[in-house]
């Protein structure tokens, strides 16, 4: 694939959903820039194809703080005159009723209002969004929408390949080296039988086929993994239709070297025909395996 850049321009009304945009573009792997000014557009696009040899997805947010009607114009002839670079325009609205309800419930004022009531701004900002309104090749009404909406909307307008964008990761971790803070739901394992009594296991890890089996074909792990494949395979999805973009799923033993790695292993390689799958294993180089670092 060549040098290319698709370029995606958010911008609309103060308060219509921009920044979880692009926090959704940013889950979809875009490069993702807040309040770039539009003079910076070419030299930051001629930068970029200079720096990589393939395709790149740039989304940047483009609003009142830098916008003024010669940038509109300027963002137009860029739009134009490019061979490399695929630009498009996301522009977010929103009733105005709703835009101010929105403000309200924040307690923030709007930015071309700051002194009065944010109506006289947002019917400001309307008039002088007017040009670029026009030049958006891709509308999004948010008036009813949720976050989790939104983002829906995004993932469905630009995620080229459905379902890419969420991924489960299975991370096995030591207690004895403290609790993750990443994980979305957290196992302790540490009541099954444990490798480490054994001489030649102690030195070894769940990736060690002896050791994951000891793990993984105990009576006491089957029937967990059992029960424990059935509720995830519940939760993963709601997690998804939810509207994350990842979820974490800590497995946890004391050393994060034996019993934790073995039960995420095979949790991954159960779930990769489903669903994007990775494994982090946190603190299996970390045992100590001549002072008790089960």
């Amino acid at each position: 694939m060549g040098k290319k850049i698709n370029l995606l321009i958010v911008t609309g009304m103060s308060g219509a959903g921009k920044s979880v945009v692009l926090d959704s573009l940013e889950d979809l792997g875009y490069h993702c820039i807040d309040n770039l000014p539009p003079k910076l557009l070419p030299t930051l696009t001629q930068l970029i194809l200079e720096a990589s040899d393939h395709e790149v997805k740039l989304a940047v947010v483009i609003d009142l703080r830098s916008l003024s009607f010669d940038s509109i114009n300027e963002m137009h002839l860029f739009m134009q005159d490019s061979n490399y670079i695929n630009v498009q325009i996301l522009f977010l609205d929103a009733d105005n009723q709703t835009l101010v309800k929105r403000f309200k419930e924040t307690r923030r004022s709007h930015p071309l209002s700051r002194d009065s009531n944010p109506l006289f701004g947002i019917n400001k900002e309307r008039q002088l969004l007017e040009p670029i309104f026009g030049l958006a090749t891709a509308k999004i009404n948010t008036t009813s929408m949720s976050a989790r909406d939104l983002k829906a909307e995004v993932v469905r307008l630009y995620s080229n390949q459905t379902g890419d964008y969420f991924n489960v990761t299975f991370a096995s971790f030591g207690f004895k080296h403290g609790t993750p803070v990443d994980t979305d739901v957290m196992f302790d394992v540490r009541f099954l039988p444990n490798p480490f009594y054994d001489e030649v296991m102690r030195t070894q890890t769940g990736l060690d086929q002896n050791v994951y089996d000891f793990v993984i074909h105990s009576e006491m792990a089957q029937t967990f993994l059992e029960k424990l494949v059935d509720l995830l395979s519940f939760l993963i999805p709601n997690y998804k239709k939810e509207g994350k973009s990842q979820v974490v799923i800590g497995i946890g033993c004391t050393g994060g070297q034996h019993r934790s790695v073995a039960l995420a292993e095979y949790l991954a390689a159960h779930f990769k025909p489903s669903y994007p799958t990775h494994v982090v294993h946190r603190n299996i180089g970390q045992a100590n395996i001549h002072g008790g670092g089960h």
